[in-house]
């Protein structure tokens, strides 16, 4: 286990959401699996407790731990694509398998975990300041997934 791990809480899928993000993204993969040795709040013996996998080389543990707690927005993936249609294929894996689409590049999974599926041309317009990161964020604004070529038009003037 590395020193620093993310824990991201589930009601009780934390294998079926680290198979899907195993599938999904590169770098990923499905660690150890450990079973409640008995029943608790939300779960039964021999149920799936905590899963270890990785995303985007990430650790994490997914923590089946019952519907106390919910994500939020304020703890997101982010996830730089080189083009749209790398971000078309994270986006719409997300969305197609029961997420949802917000606003300027988030997105959300079917088990409520926010994703910013961020094209890495918008990172750098944005970076490089003045009138070229006011266009492209002003592009942005409207947008539910980032538009590659609105982007590239927009830091071009």
């Amino acid at each position: 286990m590395k020193k620093n791990t993310i824990c991201l809480w589930y009601n009780h899928d934390a294998e079926e959401a680290a198979d899907f993000y195993a599938r999904t993204f590169p770098d990923s993969k499905v660690g150890a699996i450990h079973r409640a040795p008995s029943d608790f709040p939300g779960g039964k013996e021999g149920d799936a407790l905590v899963v270890h996998f990785t995303v985007c080389g990430v650790p994490c543990i997914g923590l089946n731990g019952g519907d106390a707690f919910k994500h939020s927005e304020a703890f997101s993936f982010q996830i730089a694509t080189e083009d749209q249609a790398e971000t078309d294929r994270y986006w719409n894996a997300i969305v197609d398998n029961g997420g949802t689409e917000s606003a300027c590049g988030w997105c959300k999974d079917k088990w409520g975990l926010s994703w910013q599926i961020t094209p890495r041309v918008l990172t750098e317009a944005l970076a490089r300041g003045g009138d070229v990161a006011k266009r492209a964020f002003e592009a942005m604004m409207d947008m539910r997934k980032i538009d590659v070529a609105r982007i590239e038009a927009a830091v071009r003037g």
